[in-house]
């Protein structure tokens, strides 16, 4: 009976310091990690309080959001000469729009437009805070030479250590769903029992959050595998053109008579009218289509139509139920990843969560340097002595 108890126990603090040792040689970096990801969920955020370009502020109560042709009327108005090459709607209303826009001397800008006065309220910098800490978390800011970079594999493989932490870690803390009913921070009791209340605490309320962060991360490893060796999961096909007779001949330098953004909203809505449409990408050349996405029933996965840019028919949709089992999944890991689909309320969710996964991770290293080293030095002088009388005995 006895024998049994000493074996559970010696099989618990086994794993005990298999938790540690997994999370160690990686805690600073999955700290960094975490600690920039969490940035990264509110960075649009963070730009509109220090940057008043980004912001979409209404000029009455009563006003109403610009169509896509006004926005084009406008910035053409602004921009004298530039042609617009992509529009795109954030999310949440109180962001301007951002235009893609190539100027006569072939430069190409990214202007923020108020949705509501279509004025031009400044351009996207060389140094962009959001494009910054989201490369910085992403991939450590190592360029892609030659495939993804290294610092992606870096990032997306910590998803193995963070996934094993949490498998043992529910293994090691029995019965943690009482830390739901009753939570329990002890200050007094010194700092190594507050470290370890903090990491249970922590680590019991972000499961979820730590599942959805390590299998969507174990994703973006795979993808990188997979794109590396040039292995496509995906079944939307060639990218389709406009036929040829329907592209109108004009003379020499003359454009081209097109349909208007509004007349190509407006076939858009008649084909898919639970779509809302959050971008429009204009044609690259005289045989490409009007490109108008969004999100649909499904928020995790934009829904695109192809409409023909002379005669307005809907050519091609590429809609959520046109997309495999397979693709639905790996499609829904990103926006998962991100939080970006839902608005403000779901970004300071993840904010949250990501600050107590930071915290976990941090309060993880105190637990570590209190605990786990003793543990496995204790662990490793019980079994010296088992080793040396076996080794006796041969």
């Amino acid at each position: 009976m006895n024998g049994t108890i000493s074996r559970k126990s010696s099989s618990a603090r086994l794993w005990f310091v298999v938790h540690g040792w997994l999370a160690l040689p990686i805690w600073a970096f999955l700290f960094f990690v975490c600690l920039t990801g969490s940035i990264a969920t509110v960075s649009q955020e963070i730009m509109w309080l220090v940057s008043p370009a980004v912001r979409a502020n209404a000029p009455a109560d009563e006003v109403r959001l610009l169509g896509y042709d006004e926005i084009l009327a406008a910035v053409e108005r602004e921009v004298p000469g530039a042609r617009v090459r992509f529009i795109s709607r954030p999310v949440k209303s109180i962001f301007a729009l951002t235009v893609s826009v190539t100027r006569p001397n072939g430069s190409t800008e990214t202007l923020y437009v108020n949705p509501y006065t279509g004025k031009v309220q400044g351009e996207q910098g060389e140094f962009d805070f959001r494009d910054f800490v989201r490369a910085l978390h992403g991939w450590l800011l190592v360029p892609f030479n030659d495939g993804f970079s290294l610092g992606w594999y870096a990032v997306s493989a910590l998803a193995i250590p963070l996934l094993g932490s949490l498998i043992t870690g529910i293994v090691v803390y029995k019965r943690f769903w009482r830390v739901y009913l009753r939570p329990r921070l002890r200050v007094s009791k010194g700092r190594r029992v507050f470290w370890g209340d903090l990491h249970r605490l922590a680590g019991a309320w972000s499961i979820p959050f730590i599942a959805i962060m390590a299998v969507t991360a174990g994703w973006f490893l795979v993808r990188a595998i997979l794109d590396d060796n040039h292995i496509s999961i995906s079944t939307a096909g060639v990218p389709p053109v406009v036929a040829r007779g329907d592209v109108p001949v004009v003379a020499m330098g003359a454009p081209a008579p097109r349909i208007t953004l509004g007349q190509a909203a407006e076939a858009v809505r008649r084909q898919l009218p639970d779509l809302e449409p959050s971008f429009v990408q204009f044609p690259s050349s005289a045989y490409d289509h009007i490109s108008v996405g969004g999100r649909g029933a499904y928020p995790l996965l934009f829904e695109t139509v192809d409409v023909n840019p002379y005669n307005g028919k809907v050519e091609r949709t590429r809609r959520v139920s046109d997309r495999s089992a397979l693709e639905l999944v790996t499609g829904s890991m990103r926006p998962l990843h991100t939080g970006d689909f839902a608005g403000l309320w779901l970004k300071l969710v993840y904010l949250a969560f990501g600050l107590m996964l930071t915290t976990l991770v941090f309060s993880g290293m105190m637990v570590w340097t209190k605990r786990t080293a003793i543990e496995t030095v204790k662990l490793v002088r019980e079994h010296a002595p088992a080793r040396l009388g076996l080794e006796a005995a041969e």
